[in-house]
Formats: structure tokens, C-alpha cells, sequence
């Protein structure tokens, strides 16, 4: 057994004292707090004029289930139209051609710019500016046939989505480091076969945390629609609290659906983000 080692001179010898545990009272008054704002509303909930026999009946309605699969294809129909774009304008954002990054530049300033419920709403009154569109000699067709609800929230949706996801791009596009572009140029590769085989690639794994969130965020932002007629979750429960005027109980009906469907799509990007980077911990060992 190793012999204690003998204290400096003039400094007190501390090994006999007990140790004093910080008591951390702000915590314990904190969660109490928590719990009694959380007690306090689980109560209004449980005794307000909830009918929730309505809450359990149209849970599992056939207009609330087909609201959820709108909501959801419209969703991903959206986000994939916002990945395209986003893509597109990040590398004209890149580009050294000047007229290229204004435009690019100008697309994003707009559609971040203004509400996305404007954009919809002007979607969907198309006609009021354009009577008719398509191709002169071609084809035409009155602009209130072709603009539906659903190709009015599509393009909304999937267009405003293009603006920030080009903003996620650039910055996953930039993060991957100059002497990869300097390595393809090196082997004859042109930019933009550079861009798909080499840096895309390499951006992922900076870009699929954000883009996760963003796709999680449409499915919400889908709620939208329903001011303009898209029989989407939110509409449709909207649809029968107007007939039957159990508001409160719809609501809720719609928002454990969300809930339900943001409870899925989490876990699913957390998986995707562990595929995408394991080439960087493979690296880091």
C-alpha cells in the first residue's frame, strides 16, 4: 500500500471532511413549476366542454384519413419540387456568371420575402392575371380550369420551399473543401459532372440534418392549403366541425395526427442522418 503523501507546509489536511452536495434549489422550484402549469391545463383540458367520445369517433374517419394522405403526398410531391429547385438555384448562386447569381439572388429575396399563405392565395387567383396560359399555337387552356387547388398548393408549397432549400444546398455545397474542385479539374472533370460525382456527395452529410427539419415543417406547413380548398388534414376536419360544430374536438383530432406523423418521420431522419455520416466517422478514427 502506497504511503499518503505528505501535505505541502502551512495547508490543512481536507481527506477527513464530509463532502457538501449543492442542494440545486432553482431545479427543484423550476420542475415544480413545470408540473404545476402541466396539472393545471391536463385539469382544463379533462373538465372543459370536451366531448372526447367525437375525439375518439372521427380519429379513424374516412375524411380524416384521407386528409392524412393528401397531407402527406402533397408533402413530399412539395419537398421533392423544393429539393430540384433548391439544388438548381444554390449552384447558380455558385455560378461566376453574374446574370446567373442575380437571378438567383432575386428568386430567393422574393419568395423568403413574403408569406407563404400570400403565395398560395396568388396561386390560386392565377386567372385574375393570366385568363389563359399555355403555349401560343400549341395549346391553351383557361387558367381557372388548369389552376387547381391541388396544382395551386403544389406549386406555392414546393416554390417557397425551393428559396430556403437553396440556402440549405449552398451551404452544404460550400462546406465541402476547394481542393476537391481543384482535384476534379485536375482530372478533366467539368463542373457540373464535378458537382454530381464529387461535391453533391460530400455535401449530404451537411445537408440532410437541415433538409429533415425542413420536410417535417411541410408536412405542417401543408395546413395552409386549406385556405384555398385542399382537401388536406387540417380541411377536411375543418369540413365537419362546420357541420357538427365540435370545433375544439377536430382540432384536437388533426393535431394528435400531426403529432403522430412528426413522431414517425423523427427517428426516420435521425437514421438518415447516422447513414450519411458514417464516411465522416469512419474518417475520424
Amino acid at each position: 500500500m502506497k504511503p499518503v503523501p505528505a501535505l505541502a507546509e502551512g495547508f490543512p489536511d481536507l481527506s477527513g471532511m464530509r463532502v457538501a452536495r449543492e442542494p440545486h434549489w432553482f431545479r427543484w422550484i423550476s420542475a415544480a413549476l413545470i408540473v404545476l402549469v402541466l396539472a393545471a391545463i391536463a385539469r382544463a383540458f379533462a373538465n372543459g366542454q370536451i366531448e372526447w367520445s367525437y375525439v375518439s369517433r372521427f380519429l379513424t374517419a374516412k375524411v380524416i384519413l384521407e386528409g392524412i394522405v393528401n397531407t402527406m403526398v402533397m408533402a413530399m410531391l412539395a419537398m421533392a419540387l423544393g429539393i430540384f429547385l433548391g439544388v438548381v438555384v444554390a449552384v447558380m448562386r455558385l455560378s461566376p456568371n453574374p446574370v446567373l447569381k442575380t437571378v438567383a439572388a432575386g428568386y430567393t429575396w422574393l419568395f423568403r420575402g413574403t408569406p407563404l399563405i400570400l403565395q398560395l392565395l396568388l396561386w390560386f387567383n392565377l386567372a385574375l392575371v393570366f385568363p389563359t396560359i399555355g403555349i401560343p399555337g400549341l395549346w391553351s387552356a383557361r387558367a381557372v380550369d388548369v389552376m387547381t387547388p391541388f396544382l395551386a398548393a403544389l406549386l406555392g408549397l414546393g416554390i417557397n420551399q425551393g428559396a430556403y432549400t437553396s440556402e440549405v444546398m449552398r451551404a452544404g455545397m460550400l462546406s465541402v473543401d476547394i481542393g476537391q474542385y481543384e482535384a476534379a479539374q485536375a482530372i478533366g472533370m467539368g463542373r457540373l459532372r464535378a458537382l454530381r460525382r464529387i461535391v453533391l456527395p460530400q455535401a449530404m452529410r451537411v445537408v440532410i440534418p437541415p433538409l429533415g427539419n425542413e420536410f417535417i415543417g411541410m408536412v405542417k406547413a401543408t395546413s395552409l392549403a386549406s385556405v384555398i380548398q385542399y382537401p388536406e388534414l387540417l380541411h377536411n376536419a375543418e369540413n365537419i366541425y362546420y357541420a357538427n360544430s365540435r370545433v375544439i374536438e377536430l382540432l384536437i383530432v388533426a393535431g394528435l395526427w400531426y403529432l403522430l406523423v412528426v413522431s414517425i418521420l423523427t427517428p426516420l431522419q435521425m437514421l438518415l442522418e447516422r447513414r450519411f455520416a458514417r464516411g465522416t466517422l469512419r474518417l475520424a478514427r
